[in-house]
């Protein structure tokens, strides 16, 4: 561990952010059949805290750096758009959820999407060249023309899941250069699209204690935004009825110095609950909409897009499924309606929320 800390040190040490490209022009074709199959099928998706030695180390509190970039689009009215996550495998349930994606989105109109991290499992990207990219990322979205704004999650930060290794985040930044669909300006940054301003959200940083720089970036955000819409999105639950559970009592993990879900809680108490409308994320491979909110917060996960596991927990919610799928989002001036569909384009559940 003490090996991983220096260049961790190094590459985020700096703020550096790449350019954005506009997509414009649809991109046509499909990924082959023997791609969809089931190869590369990965193992566990889900580590525990790091080990004893890990945990020993204690990394500097500056090594994550400040960062946060605002990005500015073309203000809209009605944003219409999906929200998924968990899907990084390039087997078949992720191509069946983006077909279904394909299918809503030609019927009904998509802005962009909100790719909620674990975008490459098991350990993420190797550099901004691995060819994970092309077999986990943009093969199976090849038919959708529309941005996906990205948030990293424990497993695109490497070590196995437990997602220690920070130096990678510059990977997924690069590689915004080099495709069409996917949006990373930044590991935490603002669109402004008008009526609504997202958020996305670094969750594992917080999670790791590093979470300052974050958060005085977002209470500045949000005090000055006025949009009518206030959506942040990472990929770590602040009440999930999955197996990973409730914020600060993730996995049933008894705190430790460098990993402690607790900060995810302190996090969304602080400047997420009663200040953001409506947060999105994954982590837990389900389909769940609360029925608590967090200080009148709207809570969605939506963490089931290539994976799927049981749902134990005792939240009340409105909804929740263990299937494949994603939500559809269509938000305007005076309400947003979400819509869960499963990996078929069936509708599940629908609900809406007027400001």
């Amino acid at each position: 561990m003490a090996d991983l800390l220096m260049p961790l040190v190094l590459s985020l040490g700096c703020g550096g952010t790449a350019t954005l490209l506009d997509a414009d022009t649809p991109v046509v074709g499909s990924a082959p059949q023997d791609l969809r199959d089931d190869a590369g099928q990965s193992g566990s998706s889900d580590a525990p805290p790091p080990d004893e030695a890990a945990e020993e180390q204690s990394i500097p509190a500056d090594a994550y750096g400040a960062r946060g970039t605002s990005v500015l689009k073309d203000p809209l009215d009605r944003v219409r758009f999906v929200a998924f996550g968990d899907a990084g495998e390039g087997t078949s349930p992720q191509y069946d959820v983006a077909d279904a994606i394909e299918r809503v989105c030609n019927a009904q109109g998509c802005d962009f999407a909100l790719y909620l991290g674990d975008n490459f499992y098991d350990t993420g990207v190797s550099e901004v060249g691995d060819i994970q990219f092309e077999e986990k990322f943009e093969l199976p979205y090849a038919n959708l023309a529309f941005p996906f704004w990205i948030v990293l999650g424990n497993h695109d930060y490497g070590g196995g899941g437990s997602g220690y290794e920070f130096w990678k985040g510059n990977y997924y930044i690069e590689y915004s250069d080099l495709s069409p669909r996917w949006r990373f300006p930044d590991l935490f940054y603002t669109v402004d699209y008008g009526v609504v301003d997202l958020f996305g959200l670094d969750s594992n940083a917080i999670l790791w204690g590093f979470g300052d720089d974050q958060k005085a970036w977002l209470d500045a955000r949000v005090a000055e935004s006025d949009a009518v819409w206030t959506v942040a999105f990472g990929h770590h639950p602040y009440l999930s009825n999955g197996h990973h559970g409730n914020a600060g009592e993730y996995d049933g993990y008894a705190p430790n110095p460098i990993w402690d879900g607790a900060n995810i809680k302190q996090f969304f108490d602080a400047s997420v609950c009663g200040k953001i409308d409506l947060y999105f994320c994954g982590h837990d491979h389900s389909l769940q909409w609360p029925e608590t909110t967090c200080g009148d917060t709207e809570l969605i996960v939506s963490g089931s897009g290539s994976k799927i596991t049981s749902l134990d927990g005792e939240n009340p919610v409105w909804y929740q499924a263990e299937r494949n799928g994603f939500v559809y989002v269509d938000m305007d001036e005076t309400q947003f309606t979400a819509t869960f569909y499963d990996h078929t384009g069936t509708v599940l559940f629908s609900r809406t929320v007027t400001k």
